[in-house]
């Protein structure tokens, strides 16, 4: 079930919620949110959320053994293990078959796995609350009940943003449920229901035909729209989640950290990674990075310790070698930038700050090119297009491409590039600061009614709605 579906939005968040504010008692809301969401896991995956349940028992179970000294260690690397071989066998087992094959030669039979939905999120959740309860104890939860929904709450249990448990264990316990929370939670969804359904979708049809043309077919201008579209189309999907994920988690009375902040409005690849898909990022600086060393052991080694970290995120993101190089790619920027061979820092004058900007989003957008591509040379090729394809547009090209570019389209994705940009927040605030704040309330609340009806409008008149983040 995803949360842009009508039975979604129709069927399982009114009743759930309903029953949510009938209900008393912070134990039986927390028991009915447990049930909702393994029944919203299981309405898609009814196998896999067994799956699901065997890795909160496991470690639920290594959790309460992190006050033995004596034992702690070893169940530690325990809970690694057998978290990590979930990963692996369910998302990476026919990947690395498959390329075993390609290097020695031979032909082992590639397992066909269906790959359960958002098991690298909560896989790396789990994770978490184990490493976090072996450093402090007192995070250890000897309610399997409050385990089982940090786990499985399905508001961030699909896409994330990933929880960690010292961020939530207070509110799992006793949390505050105020109409104010709810008003906030609805807009908040509705805004991330509109970026995914309104602007994502949109530049999603003209990427997907970008991306499914040949290698002759492809022009110069068609490669760059393709490029810049899927580029919009996987900030308002992610993002679009992100903000719905946090809107739920308000609507039941949980305060979610933001995961995005205006990623394409970065200046260098290091910003870029403050600001895109904190908690991801976050998690592996702080389970990863730093365990191996951080900055701490010399140049060197801080060198390799972020190759690790940005192999281990483009991999995390998918069993392909595309990914990896997009990891691959992103960190080796970094490294460019922490050793001054790109001189992010000292751009101070305005044309320098925008000499940066252009270059954060050039290698943001080729780098996406690889990301969304099916090999390394589908890629290649589409980025090679950008720079030396044809200028010439053919009847079949404008038919592929420059018929989505309706005029719908084009405001839409104008009004995407705008978005991803903090010109509109910035704009409220300083009306806000005016004692405009009435103003801003009216404004604010007509256009979350606008952005409802378009999305309902949608959802009953179109069926492509493509999720990016589900194969994750």
């Amino acid at each position: 079930m995803v949360f842009s579906s009508t039975v979604f939005m129709f069927l399982f968040l009114p009743l759930t919620y309903i029953l949510y504010i009938i209900v008393r008692g912070n134990t039986v809301r927390n028991i009915l949110l447990i049930i909702a969401s393994l029944f919203f896991y299981a309405y898609g995956e009814p196998i896999a959320v067994l799956l699901m349940l065997c890795s909160i028992v496991i470690n639920y179970v290594c959790g309460l053994f992190m006050n033995n000294k004596r034992l702690k260690k070893p169940v530690l690397a325990a809970s690694i293990i057998i978290n990590l071989a979930l990963l692996i066998v369910f998302k990476y087992l026919g990947f690395l078959t498959e390329l075993f094959n390609n290097v020695t030669g031979l032909s082992l039979p590639i397992p066909n796995i269906s790959l359960p939905i958002g098991i690298s999120f909560f896989t790396f959740q789990a994770l978490s609350y184990v490493i976090d309860a072996y450093k402090d104890p007192s995070l250890i939860e000897k309610n399997i009940f409050n385990i089982c929904l940090y786990i499985s709450f399905f508001p961030q249990l699909i896409a994330g943003p990933i929880i960690k448990f010292a961020d939530v264990a207070k509110q799992i316990r006793k949390r505050t449920h105020t109409p104010e929370k709810t008003a906030y939670g609805i807009k908040r969804f509705i805004c991330g229901l509109s970026k995914k359904l309104l602007i994502s979708n949109t530049a999603a049809l003209i990427a997907d035909n970008a991306f499914s043309m040949g290698e002759h077919s492809l022009t110069l201008p068609a490669a760059w729209i393709g490029a810049v579209c899927y580029a919009l189309q996987i900030y308002f999907d992610f993002s679009g989640y992100s903000d719905m994920a946090i809107g739920l988690g308000k609507m039941f009375g949980f305060d979610f950290k933001e995961n995005f902040n205006y990623p394409f409005s970065a200046f260098g690849m290091t910003d870029f990674w403050r600001r895109w898909n904190i908690s991801v990022s976050s998690w592996f600086k702080e389970y990863v990075y730093i365990p191996l060393g951080g900055n701490r052991k010399g140049k060197a080694r801080t060198c390799i310790n972020k190759c690790i970290v940005f192999f281990l995120t483009g991999l995390w993101h998918g069993a392909n070698l595309t990914f990896i190089a997009w990891g691959l790619i992103h960190g080796f920027f970094l490294l460019l930038e922490s050793y001054g061979v790109i001189p992010v820092k000292k751009a101070k004058s305005f044309i320098t700050k925008c000499l940066v900007h252009i270059y954060t989003l050039l290698v943001v957008v080729l780098t996406f090119v690889i990301f969304r591509a099916d090999t390394l040379g589908q890629g290649l090729t589409f980025i090679a297009k950008m720079f030396s394809g044809s200028l010439a547009v053919n009847a079949d090209v404008a038919a592929d491409i420059f018929s989505e570019l309706t005029p719908y389209a084009i405001i839409v994705l104008v009004l995407g590039a705008v978005l991803s940009t903090p010109i509109v927040k910035k704009a409220g605030g300083r009306l806000a600061s005016r004692n405009m704040t009435l103003t801003v309330d009216i404004v604010s609340i007509t256009g979350t009614l606008v952005m409802l009806l378009f999305c309902i409008l949608t959802l009953a008149t179109s069926e492509y709605n493509p999720f990016i983040y589900f194969k994750f």
